[in-house]
């Protein structure tokens, strides 16, 4: 097969030489790809509107046909949903920067991974419809990315002994960054696990979101208080288990203190 098409999130774009791009897709099939938009400042009907951040678009593709290890070329790309709103907000902006960095930098190239493709298309539309508020809604893409990539933290019952989370009386728990699961107070010992402390509202908030139907996920109510003991956990998490320092988390991040000060 010479060319192919599909329909492609836009998760990265850099700048080539003066006309050209290279631009990384997660796709439908496809999983993650990178390929080179040749002229693409330059090609209105080719790409126009097509080539922003977090674009939503159908894409036709080409393979190289004497070099083999040259990028894939964007042969036409167009546009099904731009999702203008986010990129009207910075705040917005910045959530759908760090889920974006957080695929991209987790997913394999070429490799497809359709519970992905689709939380993170879900997710983007929810974030440009305002359908939920967007600390929750990053919560909901947190816990519901890493589930769907192998690596779901145990946050339902101690990982050392195995009670569920409702017949341990204690109110706080200790999460593991290292085991990836919560430890009740008579497991845990002092000074020997990495982690942080959390309530267990929150991890049962958590643990509802991660489960239920994602159609009702705006129907659960965080407290400010489980917003942001939520996002400690979940983003503290992620950055230790992939061993990364989000670039975008520490603009969000930045974001974040700027409002509640």
């Amino acid at each position: 097969m010479l060319a192919f098409e599909t329909d492609a999130i836009l998760l990265r774009r850099i700048e080539y030489g003066d006309h050209d791009f290279i631009i990384t897709f997660m796709t439908q099939d496809r999983g993650k790809i990178t390929v080179m938009a040749k002229n693409a400042k330059k090609s209105v009907n080719r790409f126009s509107g097509s080539l922003d951040l977090f674009s939503f678009n159908h894409i036709q593709c080409r393979f190289p046909k004497k070099n083999k290890a040259a990028l894939i070329t964007l042969a036409q790309s167009d546009l099904e949903n731009g999702f203008a709103n986010i990129r009207y907000d910075v705040y917005k902006t910045a959530y759908a920067s760090y889920w974006a960095e957080m695929v991209n930098l987790w997913l394999e190239e070429g490799k497809a991974q359709p519970d992905v493709y689709d939380l993170l298309l879900f997710s983007f539309d929810m974030l440009n419809r305002s359908d939920m508020s967007k600390e929750v809604l990053s919560l909901l893409f947190q816990i519901r990315f890493m589930s769907v990539s192998g690596f779901s933290p145990g946050i339902e019952r101690c990982g050392t002994c195995h009670v569920h989370l409702d017949h341990i009386p204690e109110k706080r728990m200790r999460f593991d960054f290292k085991e990836g699961n919560i430890v009740c107070p008579k497991c845990r010992v002092n000074g020997s696990r990495y982690g942080l402390d959390v309530s267990k509202g929150t991890l049962k908030q958590l643990f509802w979101m991660n489960n239920a139907d994602a159609g009702k996920a705006d129907r659960i109510r965080f407290s400010s208080f489980a917003v942001k003991e939520g996002q400690v956990l979940l983003e503290s998490f992620i950055a230790f288990h992939m061993a990364r320092e989000f670039k975008t988390l520490t603009f969000l991040k930045r974001l974040r203190n700027d409002a509640w000060t």
